[in-house]
């Protein structure tokens, strides 16, 4: 995508998404529906999605794509590196990157912004692109963004997320 459409429609994403989280608190719908903006928001998308961190692991969450990989390990692959970094990651040819696992052969590059709230690891934000070199400091900064307009408009504590006996 060319730049400035690139930075109009993130400009019209995060206008979206401050709308969105402004009136709805619930964690697993806010994840749900960020997944399907982001996916409607960058057409060369074939993965959007998010990995919670249960304290252990990163496990899959709400996402639009083809079945992923479940459990990450911290340090393992690009989503792990970007959790236990706590830095955003991009990679211009998973095929080139030495610790990169596979999902989804038709993802070529790839994304991944660290979700952190006062200092605690939430999960990452994670992006497939099926061609090379697809992101880049404007997807890094406007996606940073939107982390951050999520994760004030959430709550976290999970409690939905708990099984009841």
């Amino acid at each position: 995508m060319e730049k400035t459409a690139k930075q109009e429609a993130y400009t019209l994403l995060l206008a979206q998404a401050k709308g969105l989280f402004a009136h709805e608190k619930n964690a697993l719908a806010n994840l749900a529906n960020a997944s399907a903006m982001l996916k409607e928001t960058l057409p060369n998308s074939v993965y959007t999605g998010f990995y919670l961190f249960d304290g252990k692991e990163l496990i899959l969450g709400p996402f639009q794509g083809r079945v992923s990989c479940v459990h990450i390990a911290l340090g393992k692959g690009v989503c792990g590196e970007s959790a236990e970094k706590r830095e955003t990651l991009i990679v211009d040819d998973v095929k080139t990157h030495a610790n990169y696992i596979s999902c989804d052969s038709q993802a070529r590059s790839e994304i991944v912004v660290p979700m952190i709230k006062d200092g605690v690891l939430l999960g990452v934000l994670d992006l497939d692109s099926r061609l090379v070199a697809d992101y880049d400091e404007v997807d890094k900064t406007y996606l940073e963004d939107f982390v951050s307009i999520l994760i004030s408009g959430t709550d976290w504590s999970f409690a939905q997320f708990e099984v009841v006996s």
